[in-house]
């Protein structure tokens, strides 16, 4: 049995504030399966077990926290991994790509594909054609979210959290805010901060969400997904030096920017109290600062 750490929140010194914050560190669950990462695989492969299933398959991009973590979870529980990745270009630079690499050191055998391709990730034909190539496998979507992803982040929530007014989650295939919306109380507001542009996620959420309690803040996504500019890497380490607490730059870091310029904004009223959920996706720092190496940029530290 997966050895999971309990987490508690922290509340985080202001300077001159009106409203408490407070952060939920998710990430402390696992070191390789952390996170939101944990609780939608939770259900998933307790499904494939019943189900008699030794093969685990799913999707992601080149440095997907989602990959990483499935690859580590099959490897632990005995599963056969397979990777769907996206980019062709990747199929000769696994070693050296921190999160490729250490999917294939625990086990997960890839497919590259052109991002063409990769659009029809859930379609009926290319499912069956993985198939043909793979033998039988359990689906897991991309970035984990179906319904027993959702199950899974529900339990993120906690009785200790009803106080809070606001919830804060970042967001990526929309699976962890929706359990978050689900768990919440009535009197709670749960702000979505997508990591993309736009906010189509909103149709994807109504798909899992069982209340309407919730928003989206959608303008913390520094340019799109996977995308970062120079005063989110200052902001991320400068909270780092304060906090003793690492963000990664795709998802969390996105998210604690915006709640920051929100609270400067006066965006929460008076004596409100903030929960921020840490969802994760730190093994991502070590990719983005081989992309920020290269720009010339500093590093996230």
């Amino acid at each position: 049995m997966l050895e999971i750490n309990t987490v508690h929140n922290q509340f985080l010194e202001l300077n001159n504030s009106t409203v408490q914050l407070a952060l939920k560190p998710e990430y402390l669950i696992h070191t390789f399966i952390s996170g939101n990462k944990y609780r939608k695989l939770k259900y998933n492969l307790e499904k494939a077990k019943d189900l008699k299933n030794d093969t685990i398959l799913s999707f992601g991009g080149a440095y997907s926290n989602h990959i990483a973590a499935t690859a580590f979870a099959g490897k632990f529980y005995g599963f056969r991994t397979v990777g769907i990745i996206r980019g062709e270009e990747l199929v000769d630079k696994v070693d050296s790509n921190p999160t490729l690499k250490f999917a294939k050191g625990c086990g997960m055998q890839f497919k590259f594909v052109d991002r063409e391709t990769y659009r029809h990730k859930a379609e009926v034909d290319f499912i069956d054609s993985l198939k043909a190539e793979f033998g039988d496998f359990y689906l897991v979507p991309e970035g984990g979210t179906n319904l027993l992803a959702v199950q899974g982040c529900e339990e993120i929530l906690n009785e200790n959290d009803s106080d809070f007014d606001f919830i804060c989650c970042s967001i990526g295939t929309g699976g962890t805010i929706s359990g978050v919306i689900n768990a919440s109380k009535s009197h709670q507001k749960i702000l979505g901060f997508p990591a993309l542009k736009g906010d189509f996620i909103r149709e994807d959420i109504r798909k899992f969400a069982t209340k309407d309690n919730w928003d989206l803040i959608t303008d913390y996504h520094f340019g799109g997904y996977g995308k970062i500019k120079p005063e989110l890497i200052a902001f991320i380490n400068d909270f780092k030096k304060r906090y003793n607490i690492p963000l990664d730059p795709v998802y969390t870091g996105k998210m604690m920017y915006g709640i920051f310029d929100l609270m400067e904004k006066q965006f929460f009223p008076k004596d409100s109290k903030i929960l921020a959920i840490h969802t994760g996706g730190l093994q991502g720092i070590e990719g983005m600062n081989i992309t920020l190496k290269r720009k010339g940029w500093p590093l996230i530290k």
